[in-house]
């Protein structure tokens, strides 16, 4: 599978404004910090962190919509400073901020938008993003009164008008309802099996455990993590069997205690966590050897959202750079 979006040592440092005149113009903090990625042809990739963390200035910087300090993005091969004609024809980009003339139709807005980049939108191709985006019955309307959900579905026609094949999602379900949010998974779903990268930002992390191929974690400008999705539940990943006895007990059997489980409910719950991918049958069988009635049996699964959690607390995060 080759490689669509490659960045290399990538740095962004903004200065500083106002205050003091021997504060004015030093460097702040990098909002990048050397970060190197490689997002693949086809894939869904999901870049995640919080606030700050440097998303938004990374998408900025392999659109063209900011200059690096250092380091390069290239698109398809081609250098997004050098050959930004190029690049920023076959990339696409959904940002967090409403941003089309509100005097518009939604047709028009779509029409004009294809038209930027030298396209005309074909009658099929039109009715396809309507239809696929649920904005049938607004084509005629003026976007000032679209509701906030409808705004981001246009949001997400624009960037598609000229068939992107490279699509920036940077935060496009914030604000909205379930949904749309699900209808815009299913679509973001068919675009992959087209062939489209998709890059994605979100707060929504099981927005990412559905979607995602592969994972990045980024904090304060530098990359902590890159890994598949799976691979990434697997490794930091727990599952916690709950049995719920028919009798309380007051003391585990030693078997049991070996296996590292745990009372609570005053004896009534038996527990034991071990890793996602470890076997629970060998539990059960030393539970039903040491002859407890099990009234009820419950698991639950570390999601990604745990272990985001987990992964920004660490004393000292590492980056880890998977496959």
């Amino acid at each position: 599978m080759s490689v669509v979006v490659e960045i290399e040592r990538l740095t962004k440092q903004y200065r500083t404004r106002g205050g003091s005149s021997k504060e004015a113009g030093k460097e702040s903090r990098p909002a990048l910090a050397d970060v190197s990625l490689a997002i693949r042809e086809g894939e869904i990739f999901a870049l995640l962190g919080p606030n700050g963390a440097g998303k938004t200035t990374l998408i900025g910087c392999v659109t063209g919509l900011c200059v690096p300090t250092s380091g390069t993005a290239r698109v398809m091969g081609r250098d997004v400073q050098r050959d930004y004609s190029f690049t920023r024809r076959v990339v696409g980009v959904v940002p967090q901020e409403i941003n089309f003339d509100p005097f518009f139709t939604v047709e028009e807005c779509l029409r004009f938008q294809a038209g930027y980049f030298g396209v005309k939108l074909a009658k099929a191709r039109l009715e396809e993003l309507l239809g696929a985006l649920r904005l049938e019955d607004k084509r005629h309307e003026r976007t000032r009164t679209l509701s906030g959900g409808m705004k981001r579905r246009l949001l997400i026609g624009k960037a598609l008008a000229h068939e992107p094949r490279v699509l920036f999602l940077d935060e496009p379900t914030a604000g909205v309802d379930v949904e749309l949010r699900r209808d815009l998974w299913r679509y973001v779903r068919i675009l992959r099996d087209r062939g489209t990268t998709i890059v994605l930002t979100t707060h929504y992390l099981e927005e990412a455990e559905e979607l995602a191929d592969r994972v990045a974690l980024l904090h304060k400008g530098r990359l902590l993590l890159v890994e598949e999705k799976e691979a990434l539940l697997k490794s930091f990943g727990q599952r916690t069997l709950r049995l719920i006895l028919a009798q309380p007990i007051h003391e585990l059997p030693d078997a049991l205690k070996l296996r590292g489980a745990r009372l609570s409910d005053q004896g009534r719950v038996l527990e034991v966590t071990q890793p996602a991918g470890e076997e629970l049958g060998p539990v059960l069988g030393t539970m039903l050897a040491c002859g407890l009635a099990v009234r009820d049996v419950e698991t639950c699964r570390t999601g990604l959202e745990d272990i985001y959690v987990q992964l920004l607390h660490q004393d000292h995060p590492g980056a880890r750079i998977g496959t």
